[in-house]
């Protein structure tokens, strides 16, 4: 294959998911070449990083030969993808990272699945994930930038698989911070859509009001790649960064705030300012400080229906953590489960109010600060649960370094059904947030 003059030195498996695709169409590069190069990236990297639960190098680099025999059968022709392993696929395992489903095979595609695949995507393999997305086993993922540390969880080898330059391409879930924290730990970008915008079909679900399926990239054009297969629309209205206003969300919980998330976000910010965009302190009302407690009640309702039939048939096998959850050891009630989602109701409204021509966008910290040390843990979602329980779309963008060289990101938040509009805002603000893209490449290559 002949590439451009710029891509010569480069690896393959170093490209963008939207840059690869560019090189795809034209046919300066081929799916076998990308798919390959992901191989070899996994065979240097994977005895650590350990991202993946399973991945048939054989049968994959067959499906790109298959690929590349077909005109581009849509916008995602020939990239790779990785899938966390609570998400259906029809020719992997899906096993909840539980000794309940190993090497279950469920035959057929969940719906997210199903569409990048009718999109042209060659699904690489599943990632590792918290048992069932929600607790009890960890991921053996570890953080590409330290392997003594998280990668965070539980989206825990797709963050870990993008951010490593493995794969181009993941999807995640959320229903704490289990999407957009990994992405801030991995410095990656994540896109987790609003709530109900991508079919749940075939997804392990914990919590029917909260879990949200989300993807990975190495850019927002990557973002907006996937988000148009899933019919979020590009918003190509130019976005003028100069006089943009951006609310400043320290949030409820900013007593958990660390020195990477504050540097993190304080950094993000006087750039924006810089670059002419008005920064204003968003100090929410009330009602919103009851929020993060408001999740964890919804959360341990939803989530002790959901695991009972693990539970009921096969009590010895399901992790304490879940059988915590089934037996309500929190104590929730339903007062407090009806208490919780009226709150969400009514900061739903208000919320997605705030937009308008005083406010475009909320900037906030996507996590306390660096990814901790330690496999035990995959962090804290203090900073992620309210907005997932606003339902709006979040947009993840690396923002720097903490104290231990480790990325810390930020996080872009819209109202309800603004996905398209926030991901435009998301492309114009993300070079001027995150511009330390070169040294992530350098550390991780050499």
């Amino acid at each position: 294959m002949n590439y451009s003059p710029s891509r010569m030195s480069a690896d393959p498996a170093t490209f963008s998911a939207s840059q690869a695709a560019a090189l795809l169409k034209t046919k300066q590069l081929s799916c076998e070449e990308l798919v390959r190069a992901c191989l070899a990236r996994i065979a240097a990297r994977d005895p650590v990083v350990k991202a993946w639960l399973s991945l048939d190098p054989d049968y994959v680099i067959a499906r790109a030969r298959a690929l590349d025999k077909l005109p581009p059968t849509g916008a995602l022709h020939g990239l790779p993808w990785g899938v966390k392993d609570v998400i259906d696929t029809f020719d992997y395992p899906t096993t909840q990272n539980s000794p309940i489903y190993d090497q279950l095979k469920i035959g057929r595609d969940a719906a997210c699945v199903g569409v990048v695949r009718g999109s042209g995507a060659l699904i690489l393999g599943k990632t590792d994930t918290v048992e069932f997305a929600s607790s009890g086993r960890k991921a053996l993922s570890t953080n590409p930038y330290n392997p003594a540390h998280t990668p965070g969880g539980s989206s825990s080898g797709s963050g870990a698989a993008v951010g490593d330059y493995q794969v181009p391409l993941a999807f995640g879930t959320q229903t704490g911070g289990s999407h957009i924290r990994p992405a801030s730990f991995n410095g990656i970008y994540g896109h987790k859509p609003t709530w109900g915008r991508v079919s749940r079909e075939g997804v392990r679900m914990s919590s029917m009001t909260l879990d949200t399926i989300g993807w990975y990239g190495r850019s927002v054009d990557d973002l907006i790649l996937v988000g148009i297969v899933f019919r979020i629309a590009e918003d190509t209205t130019p976005i003028t960064v100069r006089g943009l206003r951006i609310g400043l969300c320290r949030s409820p919980v900013w007593h958990a705030i660390e020195p990477g998330g504050v540097a993190a976000l304080d950094s993000a910010a006087a750039k924006l300012s810089a670059a002419g965009a008005i920064i204003e302190e968003l100090v929410l009302p009330e009602p919103f400080t009851r929020m993060h407690a408001a999740h964890a009640a919804i959360m341990a309702g939803e989530g002790a229906a959901s695991f009972l039939p693990e539970y009921v048939n096969a009590y010895e096998k399901l992790a304490q953590p879940l059988r915590d959850r089934v037996e309500n050891s929190t104590g929730s009630t339903p007062e407090q489960w009806l208490q919780g989602y009226a709150l969400a109701d009514r900061c739903r409204v208000e919320f997605d109010a705030l937009f308008g021509p005083a406010l475009d966008v909320v900037l906030t910290p996507s996590s306390p600060g660096e990814a901790p040390e330690g496999l035990h843990t995959t962090g804290n979602a203090i900073f992620n649960s309210m907005w997932t329980l606003l339902h709006g779309p979040n947009v993840g963008i690396p923002s720097g370094r903490g104290p231990k060289n480790l990325p810390v990101g930020v996080t872009l938040v819209g109202p309800r059904m603004s996905d398209s509009r926030l991901l435009a805002i998301a492309k114009a603000l993300a070079p001027i947030i995150d511009t330390d893209e070169a040294g992530r490449l350098s550390q991780l290559w050499g």
